[in-house]
Parts: C-alpha cells; structure tokens; sequence
C-alpha cells in the first residue's frame, strides 16, 4: 500500500491534518507518518525526520509527500538525499489538507503511487468548480526514484513515525462534509457571496456530489468509506438524531452507558456532534465518545449498520431520554439544601439558598499568614484557584503523598509477543482492582458509577487498539500506554467546558494504574493524620482515604467536577483543589488551613487566622456533636408536639447509619435497588433474606418498603418495555407493577414473610386511581399468610393524586409525600432541563397548597414527606405547621432535622404555614421570617 509522509512546520497542524485524513478510511490501515515542527511547540522541519518518516511509511508500494510551504520543500528535498538505501518517493505540490485527505483515500483503495499523486493534484478541483475558480493548470509533482528493500518503522527525533495515524489527535475540530445536503449549503453560501446564478450553483453542487460518489464507489471494493462528517452512510444505516439535556453533556458517566447500550448488538455504531460538526467517532469508544465535547443543548447524530442496527439506535434514543440515567440538574440545588441542613438549623435562623449550588463558586487567593479572598463572580475559564471542592474546614499538618515516578525512557521494549502479553496480564490486573473498587462502592452509588466508568475506559477498544498497534511497531507496553492514554486525555482536557476538561483525570487515573501494573508500583496510600497535599488523586486514591485521619484534602491540579472531588464531598473530607504547583513545595508538618465552601486557603497561618477557622470548625462540630448526642432522643417541638423523622434508605448500610444517627425508622426503603444492574430478576428468597437484613438492623423500628419503583426512565433489561415518548408520564411505578404481576407478586411474598416478625408497611409509588391501590391490596391479602396485617400506604406524587386524597384515604393507612415528583409534575418542570430547573422549588405556594391538600384530607391516616424537601430547614416549620407528622431523610440529615425540630414552636409553625399559602411566589416564602 502506498504510504505518506506530511511534511509541515507545526506539529499540530500536521497531527490535525493526518486526524481528518484518518476519519475518512473507515479504519483502513494507511500508513501516514509525520515530520512536522521541532518538537511539540517549536516551529520548523528537519530534513533527518523526514527521512525518518519515509523509511517508516515506505512498505515497499512508494510514498507521496505532502509538504506545507517554503523550508518544508527543501527539507523534503534534502532528506531524499539523506536516504539509507533505495525508496520510490514522490514530491507533491497538493495543498496539505485537500490533498491529504484525497490522498489517503486512494491509497486506502488500493491506488498505486501515481494514481494517488494524481488524486492529490486534483484535491483542489471540486472546491475551484465550487466557487467558480478558474481551472488551475496541471500541477507538477517532482519525483526522485529511490528503490530499496521496505524496512519496518522507525523513530527519531522530530518526527512522529508510528505505523498509523495517532487515534487520539491534539486538534480534530476541522471535519469534512461530504454529504449532498452539505454540498447544496455550502454552494448557496458560495453564491450569496459571489452573486452566481443560482441554477448554476446547483450544477456546480450536482458536479461535486458526483465527484464525491466516483471516489467513494472507486475505493468501495476496499470496504473504504468516509467516515465522519455526514460521509455515505451503509445500505442498511439506521440513523437519529437527539438532543443531550444532561447539565454537563455526554461526559465520562453518560458516555458510558451509551456506550454500554450498544455493546454486545451485533451492528456498527457511530456517533457524531452535529453541533460542531464533528467527526463520527465509534460508539464502542468511551473515550472518543467523551471527546466529542458534547454538551448540554448540542444535537448528536447515531447510525447504526448490521443486524441489530434499529435496537441499538432505539437503545441510544431512549437512553438520551432519559438523561442517560442522570439525575436531573435540579439535584444540584437540592443537595445543597440537604448540606445546609447540617450546617443551619432553625435555632440559626438561616435560611437555605436552593439556588446557590447553580452559582459559579467565587475565586479564592492562596495566601501565606492571612486570609484573603477575592468575592466577585466571573466566567469559569478565569477562576484562578484555590477552589472550593468539598465542605467544611480542614486544619492540620501537611503531609504529602509519596508516589513513584514513571520513568519510561529506561522501558526497554521486549518482542512485540512478549510485551503484549504484559499489556494483557495489566489490563487483567487492574481490572480486578477496579472490580473490587466497584464491589466495595456497592452502597454508594456515585463511587460506582465513576469506577464503572473506568472499566469501560479500561476495556475501551480504541483505546486497546491503539496501545496493541504501538507495541507491534516496536515499543514497549508501557510506552504506548504511556502515549495513547495521554493523547486521549490531552484531547479532554482540550474541551471548552470544565466538566468535561476535568474528566481527562480518569483517564490519567486509568493511565497511572496500567503502569503501576506494568512497572511493578503502587497506586495505594496509607492513610496520615493532617491534610493530605498532591498534585492530583484518582477516585480510587479517595475512597481508600481514612476519614478518621484524614481531616482535609489540598490538590495543586484538578476541578470541583472532578471525580476525586465528587467522592471527597460524599466521603465528607474537605477539599480545595487548584490550588497551583506552589502548594507542592510546602515542607511537611506545615500547618495548614481552608474552608471547603469558599476554596480560602492558608499557608502556615498566623495565630488570628487560626483561631478564626477553629472557632468556626469548632462551631460546625459542636452543632454536630449537640445533634449527634441528642439523636436518640424523639424530635418534640417546644410546645410538646412530636414529629417522627425516619430515614430513606437503599441498603443495609444506609440502614445501620440511620440508626446511628437515631432515626425514628425506615420512612421509605427503595427496594428497587435490588432489581437494578442485573441481568435478571431477584428471587422471592433473595429479597425476603435483604428485607430481613434490613428490618434486623433497624431492630423493631418501624420500616415502610417501596414496592419496584421502575419504568421506562429507569429501564429493567430483563423486562421488555417499549420505548415510550415521555417516560415520565408512562408505565412506571405500580402501573409497570400491575403489568407484570409475577415481580410484584414476588416482591410482596417476600415481604410478608419479613412482616410475620418486624413491624412493616407496604407502600405503593406512583399511584394516580383507586383500582391500582386495590388491586395491589388484593394480591397482598393473595400472598399473606391468614392473620396477619400490615399497614398500606401509598406515594403523593401527582397532583390527581393529592386532589383526591380524602377518597384515597378510605383506601389507606397513611400516605407519604414525594415532593420530588410533586413539584416536577406540579410545575410541569422537568429538572433536568436546564432552561426551566430554576423553577422546580418545592417551596412554589402551588406545591404547598397540594400538601396542604393532602393533609386536610387524610383523615385518620399519617402523613409524611420522604422527599428532598423535608431536609430543607426552611421547609421543615412550614411542613409541620400544615399537618405533616413524619419527615422522611437522607441517613446523615436525620440527627440535625431532630435538632431543628426541637427548636420549634408547633403553633407558631401552624401560623407560618399559613402565611406561606398566600404568598405568589417561592422566592416570598423562602423570605418568610421564621417562628421565634
């Protein structure tokens, strides 16, 4: 096969050329060697790199050089002379890109080296017929005959001679449309500019069309097709095009379970950004996926070709609508509220901010002695750092993470056989680590899904490929997993938005681990008393943290929407990271301080300083320890009213944390957790030894389950589920339930069988009609054994539903409020779009007047709230003061939502509650002054 060499002054440019060469082969193996620029950021040529790069691309068929201007030539020219033996080499006067891009397609197709050369010389034509150009004159490609014997590649200085084009380019911005639509567009544009007649600009367009077709129907017979840029899809192409409305776009996590939709489909997937006019990239690529720089609002085009093309184009469609399985952008808000309840309880009188979590975090100065810290707010590409990362304040030593540094230019390559087989025993390893990270994640659900995503990193096929294909041109498997991983990385971090920048971390994170694996290092820390300062730290790094060691986390690199950032924050260790490279040189032992909420960081700090941040950490821990050793004890309001407040819990260790932290019981076990991430069903015997493991450890304690809270945007694989428009408003809840009665047949044995020795409630979601709660009642009484009785209740999470109560209510034992849905479909909001999330606040007079509603309706039966609303200390007295006697939270909230509760005065809460039902607006009731 024909080779080529690009001769250009910048490296850059000549990787980004090659990247849009390559997206039109289809991943046909042309060899495309580079000899550009003096090194990475130098501009310039050398005639010995060329040279270099001739030998590599030369197997035997010739090599047609491409050059950009002035020195290049004679560079190109002086290194035929500096030649080891004879080449066939061709000096073409194409321009670079059209010519590359012509070229490589022939070559591709098997064309020998005149017929490339000669589609390079015409690379030009249909953009001159195009535009109206004059026809140029035949150009002149100089040839210098050298014929030797071909020669494996090899590398040198200045010249990126591997044996195929890099798979993760610095730049691949530019991309070639070769679609009729796009010939008519850009023809029309032409002819507004130039004032051409519009019929002969449908000509012209008709002529490049044509021009298009003849070289795809040339190179067919090679199984060549452009790829990217709306080139010629397959016969049998199944193609959509969808919108992303996740908060951060197809980042690492989206990303992979699109990418885990298609797997395992037999049929060829590609994905492309329509926004920017991307490359199509594979839909089997983690990473290529992820460096499309999808984000949130931009259109994505899928086609799909072979047997299973349609369901994996249906798979990737109903994933998109539903967010990729995201929470919604609104959670944002709401976990802020959550951590403001663990900061400010009623007795501070501080009012949560649900919108805070949306504002850009303000810039903070590093400073030595003396705190400083700059307030204003500005775009996130100025923020300079620290920055906040996770909350509270951490005081302590410094001490700095001792790791080994890769020394890979003393990696001495092996055979090729032999360093595969390393890479293979690698990918084995760290492998089984990232398992055991999965498995030990098992009841965090964020830890999860970021390692999960590092699997499919991991096994990512281009990545692997790419890696295989360096070892087979002569290094060693720590050297190409070195180079492709950083070049994959280095295109994330490339990206216009932060979210995704920050996740070129993991793929460095994966990087670090192969090498460990590889060079016989470890990735491990053993845990030290103080605040641990490092360049950066992967997921995996953090989770094994102690945090009873550990009292604060400074980083030199990294983002606030980093993942080591993100399991900082669930794990509760404080964290600034940005802090810059200074932060590394800090001796050991130094006395640090920071607040995890502003990104304030000082430097061995002068005694006020210190005793400013104790006295506010001692004020922290004391409303904690005030709360943590009160837990026990019931939440009585002043005047001698007593409100329950349980927990929601997803598994036997949220459970034991809600005891822990005193809860009242279980207001709501998500027993879907149990149906999730699998590929069947769980058994009766499965779920009754979980629910019984759970009623165990809250030891007599009241506990209400859920029964399967699914749908279709919370697909079951094991269940065939139609792909429905609005899966918000389709089957899910007791709907899907009642559809498929063997599971909730089978859930509810389980339960029962529990319930002959604990005390529980069966509840049921979603219900909107009288005939779903008796229905669900009916096969209950079906499974239970004679004797026994359970309470029913039933989720508020409609508006129908609320209306209705006092009918419902002859059907019931109590209902529980899920303000969460409420307030979506209340407000017709959905939180996860980014246009109207600002308007999803539970606190909306609509939303109070619903609950209001249900409390005046329930009659005899209970009334709570488990959802993220009764966290909210300003919500809390306005929810009392309505009717609600039971507040359902996260684990963690519990001990200081008891502590709330104590400081309020039940009737004044019934005259707050009031007032907020008048009020026209979220905003007014949040402004409400609270009950004294």
């Amino acid at each position: 096969m024909t080779g080529i060499v690009v001769v250009s002054h910048s490296r850059a440019l000549a990787r980004s050329a090659a990247a849009l060469a390559a997206e039109m082969l289809h991943d046909s193996p042309v060899r495309i060697e580079i000899a550009a620029g003096l090194d990475e950021h130098t501009l310039g040529t050398d005639a010995t790199a060329v040279a270099a790069a001739i030998t590599a691309a030369d197997s035997g068929a010739g090599v047609l050089i491409l050059m950009d201007l002035g020195s290049a030539i004679l560079s190109a020219e002086l290194a035929l002379d500096l030649l080891d033996g004879p080449h066939r080499v061709r000096l073409c006067a194409a321009p670079l890109v059209e010519g590359l891009v012509a070229a490589a397609v022939a070559a591709a197709g098997g064309a020998d080296l005149d017929e490339v050369a000669d589609e390079a010389e015409h690379a030009l034509d249909g953009k001159r017929s195009q535009l109206g150009a004059s026809e140029p004159a035949t150009g002149y490609a100089a040839a210098s005959e050298h014929e030797r014997p071909p020669t494996g590649a090899v590398e040198c200085a200045g010249a990126d001679v591997s044996g195929s084009v890099d798979p993760h380019p610095v730049d691949e911005a530019a991309a070639a449309d070769s679609s009729p639509d796009a010939a008519d567009r850009a023809a029309a544009e032409a002819s507004v500019t130039a004032g051409r007649d519009p019929a002969a600009v449908s000509t012209t367009a008709e002529r490049e069309r044509a021009r298009v077709a003849a070289m795809v129907d040339r190179h067919t017979a090679s199984g060549v097709r452009p790829a990217g840029g709306g080139g010629a899809a397959a016969p049998d192409a199944v193609r959509a095009v969808f919108v992303v409305t996740n908060e951060h776009g197809l980042h690492a996590r989206p990303a992979a379970r699109l990418v885990a939709a298609v797997s395992g489909r037999d049929a060829g997937v590609r994905v492309r950004n329509l926004s920017t006019g991307s490359p199509s990239v594979s839909g089997r690529s983690l990473s290529r996926i992820a460096a499309l720089g999808v984000r949130a609002g931009h259109e994505v085009e899928i086609t799909a070709s072979g047997p299973d093309a349609q369901a994996a184009v249906d798979a990737v469609v109903d994933l998109a609508a539903r967010h990729f399985d995201e929470r919604p952008t609104g959670v944002a808000a709401s976990t802020a509220t959550e951590r403001a309840a663990f900061d400010n309880t009623a007795v501070e009188g501080t009012a949560a901010d649900s919108t805070a979590a949306a504002t850009p975090l303000p810039e903070s100065a590093l400073s030595e002695g003396n705190p400083s810290s700059a307030g204003w707010r500005h775009h996130e590409s100025e923020r300079t750092g620290p920055l906040a990362a996770a909350s509270g304040i951490g005081i302590g030593p410094a001490w700095r993470l001792d790791t080994t540094d890769f020394h890979l230019e003393d990696t001495r390559a092996e055979a090729p056989a032999v360093e595969t087989e390393h890479f293979d025993r690698a990918l084995t390893t760290v492998r089984g680590r990232i398992d055991a990270d999965i498995a030990r994640a098992r009841t965090d659900d964020t830890a999860r899904e970021i390692f999960a995503a590092h699997r499919l990193l991991l096994d990512d096929d281009d990545l692997t490929a790419s890696v295989r294909a360096r070892i087979a041109q002569g290094r060693s498997a720590a050297v190409a997993v070195a180079a492709v991983f950083d070049s994959a990385a280095d295109e994330l971090a490339a990206l216009p938005d932060e979210y995704q920048r920050a996740r070129a971390a993991d793929v460095r994170a994966v990087r670090d681990q192969l090498l460990s694996a590889l060079l016989g290092h470890t990735t491990e820390i053993t845990s030290r008393a103080g605040i641990l300062v490092a360049a950066d730290l992967t997921p995996a790094q953090v989770a094994g943290l102690d945090r009873d060691l550990v009292t604060g986390i400074v980083l030199a690199q990294g983002s606030p929407t980093a993942h080591s950032a993100i399991l900082a924050r669930t794990r509760g260790i404080p964290a600034v990271v940005a802090a810059g490279p200074q932060v590394l040189t800090v001796p050991e032992q130094t006395l640090l301080v920071f607040d995890g909420d502003t990104g304030q960081l000082v430097i061995a700090p002068d005694a006020d300083t210190l005793a400013a941040f104790t006295a506010r950490a001692d004020a922290q821990r004391a409303r904690r320890r005030a709360a943590g050793a009160a837990a026990q004890e019931p939440a009585v309001t002043r005047d001698g009213v007593e409100i329950q407040v349980a927990a929601n819990v997803g598994s036997v260790a949220d459970a034991a944390d809600a005891v822990r932290g005193g809860a009242d019981g279980a207001g709501l076990v998500r027993t879907e957790f149990l149906f999730l991430d699998r590929a069947d069903a769980p058994s009766a015997a499965e779920q009754e030894q979980v629910y019984r493991d759970l009623a165990t450890t809250f030891d007599g304690r009241p506990m209400v389950l859920r029964t399967l809270d699914v749908g279709g945007d919370k697909p079951l694989p094991y269940l065939a589920q139609p792909v429905e428009a609005n899966p918000f408003l389709g089957q899910r809840g007791i709907r899907l339930a009642l559809a498929h009665p063997h599971l909730l047949r089978e859930q509810l044995s389980a339960v029962v069988r529990v319930a002959a020795d604990h005390p529980i409630g069966v509840m049921f979601p979603m219900v909107t009609d009288v005939r779903e709660i008796d229905a669900g009642r009916r096969m209950l009484e079906e499974v239970a054994p004679e004797g026994l009785s359970l309470e029913v209740g039933i989720m508020v999470e409609v508006p129908a539903t609320a209306a209705k109560t006092a009918e419902l209510a002859e059907h019931v034992d109590f209902f529980s409020i899920g303000t969460n849905d409420l307030t979506q479909y209340a407000l017709a909001v959905e939180r996860g779009n980014e246009a109207v999330a600002a308007l999803a606040d539970a606190l909306d007079p609509g939303v109070l007047r619903l609950i209001d509603m249900v409390c005046r309706g329930a009659g005899g039966a209970r009334v709570a709230v488990c959802g993220e609303l009764a966290s909210d200390p300003v919500a809390v007295p306005i929810l009392l003061g309505l009717g609600v006697t039971e507040l359902s939270v996260a684990p963690a909230a519990v001990p200081l939502i008891k502590a709330a509760v104590r400081t309020l005065d039940h009737a004044a809460c019934v005259d707050l509650a009031a007032r907020a039902l008048r009020c026209a607006t979220a905003t007014a009731v949040r402004g409400l002054p609270r009950p004294a």
